[in-house]
């Protein structure tokens, strides 16, 4: 217990350091939190003082110890639980509306800024195997994750680069925005798919029963749930103690929603995703409110998530350059030129559908979860995981650059 809570309160207590210190420097917090997690972890404390680092996280650097289960069953508990929150409050800024607003460029620039960069991820795998560290049963599903990944577009920053360079109430803006927003919720439904196949072995009836269970259950949500959440948070944000109540009814859903998809066998971070959809779509839902949970989760549990990246991975002997580049090459040809051809598909000038391109190559924390969920079950290992996450710290950096460099064009 005193090991545990030690280590847990100067996980917080440095990864709001770093997050603060790389926000300084206008760079998103969630960077300075794995830079927190791999200061912390076997790539550096680990290298530099290794007795430090056995104490502090002993079911990291010895998990053969019998004695330190429960250590090990009380911080991944709070680490599985952080990604289901983090999810939540994901898809809290998912606005349906909005994505159905954009209509014919949106659903264009989604399926092409998809399906090029899935296909390209595949066939990277396939004629590079060995690369990949891919097993020769496992080729097909490694590839299409890594294609799953690179089709990604991080929502959050790529919102907060338009608000700054004052693009987001723009046709432009709106357009990435609504993809970005659409490609999330297609993302993770494909990526729990996969998940599901993975721990199954199989993809018979089993996963329709499962496909079958999770758009019923989407379906249901968005159209009956939201309604029921709309027309009841007046009355509980009235009648319960504030924000307690609302604390209470949002979390309480967003873990009911992740226990029935992981029932179904997906995984429970989608239930917790969809929720958060239908919770966020409120619109008796107060700013504040929206605002506290978003704080709490992202300020409290968040970090706990990205620092653990650093922990449990050692990125200086997993740190492949030649794979790194592999990525980075494969990612931003992929993206950018499938969302440029999917936004002038939809009607785009070629100016602005190159701008779309570029802002949609943006990458951020959904890569590494999945990156983080599919290292955890075996389909990758530590050196494809070091190299997702140097391909979004390195999209992230290069984003507003390239974007400001097309707009002048």
């Amino acid at each position: 217990m005193i090991i545990f809570l030690i280590a847990f309160g100067l996980i917080l207590i440095i990864a709001r350091l770093f997050a603060e210190l790389f926000k300084k420097f206008k760079l998103p917090s969630v960077l300075g939190e794995i830079i927190a997690g791999i200061l912390l972890g076997p790539s550096v404390l680990g290298f530099f003082s290794p007795e430090s680092f056995e104490y502090l996280f002993p079911f990291i650097s010895h998990p053969e110890f019998t004695t330190n289960i429960p250590v090990q069953y009380a911080m991944d508990a709070l680490i599985n639980i952080s990604v289901i929150m983090l999810l939540f409050v994901a898809g809290m800024e998912v606005q349906l509306p909005l994505v159905v607003e954009q209509g014919k460029v949106a659903l264009s620039t989604t399926f092409f800024s998809m399906l090029i960069p899935i296909c390209v991820g595949y066939l990277g795998v396939q004629f590079l195997p060995d690369l990949f560290m891919a097993n020769t049963k496992d080729l097909g599903l490694v590839g299409f994750f890594i294609g799953v990944v690179l089709s990604i577009t991080a929502l959050p920053v790529i919102a907060r680069i338009l608000i700054d360079m004052k693009l987001f109430k723009t046709r432009i803006g709106m357009t990435i925005i609504a993809s970005a927003m659409l490609i999330d919720l297609l993302g993770w439904l494909i990526f729990s798919v996969l998940l599901s196949i993975i721990k199954d072995g199989k993809a018979g009836s089993d996963l329709t029963y499962t496909l079958v269970s999770i758009v019923l259950f989407g379906g249901f949500m968005l159209i009956v749930g939201s309604r029921l959440i709309d027309k009841s948070l007046p009355w509980v944000q009235t009648k319960f103690s504030w924000p307690g109540g609302v604390l209470a009814l949002s979390f309480g859903l967003c873990f009911l929603g992740a226990a029935f998809t992981e029932s179904i066998g997906i995984h429970s971070i989608l239930g917790a995703f969809i929720v958060g959809i239908a919770f966020g779509d409120s619109a008796n839902l107060r700013d504040r409110t929206r605002e506290i949970i978003h704080q709490f989760v992202t300020n409290v549990f968040a970090p706990l998530f990205f620092v653990s990246i650093g922990l449990y991975v050692n990125f200086v002997e997993n740190f492949n350059l030649i794979l790194i580049l592999a990525l980075l090459a494969l990612a931003y040809s992929s993206k950018i030129l499938g969302a440029h051809l999917g936004a002038r598909i939809g009607g785009l000038s070629i100016k602005d559908s190159w701008t779309v391109g570029v802002s949609m190559n943006t990458h951020g924390v959904l890569e590494i979860i999945l990156g983080s969920l599919a290292m955890s079950v075996g389909l990758i290992n530590e050196e494809v995981f070091v190299a997702i996450v140097v391909l979004v710290v390195v999209s992230i950096i290069t984003s507003a650059p390239m974007i400001k460099r097309t707009i002048n064009k």
